[in-house]
């Protein structure tokens, strides 16, 4: 079964104890090309060990069997370096608890090819883009910020980012520094527990529906955004993904679908 983890991880990152970031090359083949905001598979077999902040199995997997799942990519498609994935452990699943037992060295099978139309392909030039998110459901958004923003242009683009606690917020130091140096980008994050936090939270509170709703967006573009001017991603929480999908067509935007021309993005991947 060795013999079909064709590729290794070369960096864990441990964001929170239930949030890792891995980072992964090939081994003996060439890096997949992919559009950002597109999925590769990540595969271990029923053999590998879990991590030890999982649940048992309630009924064990195959151990000579690869258990597969899709996450998407989170690394730029030009850098050739690896491939980056943002992943939530899910205590009770088959994968991902033995995903958070690797370390730097390990190997994992890595699907050849990447799929997906999450993609900024359908988005017509000079549009404004928000990239709304709960979770993990950022890491597409980071490939195609790493891949395709230029700073000081006069295309906006906003990540808003909704999570539980403040360490949950992935990439947060990355977005605030791209904030910093990038006029033309905003980063709004919402957590909806601050009473947990142990440093008193002075940032938005809040489900990511309530930061939608709040125009906090508009505040920092200096203009209230629209169907006209902008196109919506979204991509995480199942009901939130519905809530905002609700929001945007209350305010006149169109979800795209692949028959129907549209100003919102869905990625539905729960």
């Amino acid at each position: 079964m060795s013999s079909e983890l064709n590729a290794i991880v070369v960096q864990r990152i441990e964001v929170s104890p239930g949030l890792v970031i891995l980072r992964v090359v090939p081994e003996g083949w060439e890096l997949p090309e992919f559009e950002p905001g597109q999925y590769a598979v990540l595969a271990l077999p029923g053999s590998a060990q879990r991590t030890t902040i999982s649940d048992p199995e309630a009924k064990p997997s195959a151990p000579d069997k690869l258990i597969k799942r899709a996450y998407s990519i989170a690394s730029s498609s030009k850098a050739k370096e690896y491939m980056e994935f943002y992943v939530s452990l899910v205590p009770s699943g088959q994968l991902t608890p033995r995903l958070f037992k690797l370390r730097s060295g390990d190997r994992v099978w890595l699907s050849p090819k990447a799929k997906g139309v999450f993609t900024l392909d359908n988005v017509e030039k000079d549009r404004h883009v928000a990239f709304l998110a709960t979770g993990t459901g950022l890491a597409p958004y980071m490939s195609m910020l790493r891949t395709q923003l230029t700073c000081g242009t006069p295309t906006h683009y906003a990540v808003l980012h909704g999570a539980r606690h403040s360490w949950d917020l992935g990439y947060r130091s990355e977005l605030m520094t791209l904030r910093r140096l990038c006029s033309n980008f905003s980063y709004l994050p919402t957590i909806s527990r601050p009473q947990s936090e142990a440093v008193e939270w002075a940032g938005h509170a809040g489900y990511l529906q309530d930061l939608w709703r709040s125009r906090a967006l508009a505040d920092e573009w200096g203009f209230e955004p629209s169907r006209e001017t902008t196109d919506i991603f979204i991509c995480g929480n199942p009901a939130m993904v519905d809530d905002m999908v609700e929001i945007l067509a209350e305010e006149g935007y169109v979800e795209h679908k692949r028959r129907q021309h549209g100003q919102v993005h869905v990625e539905r991947y729960w």
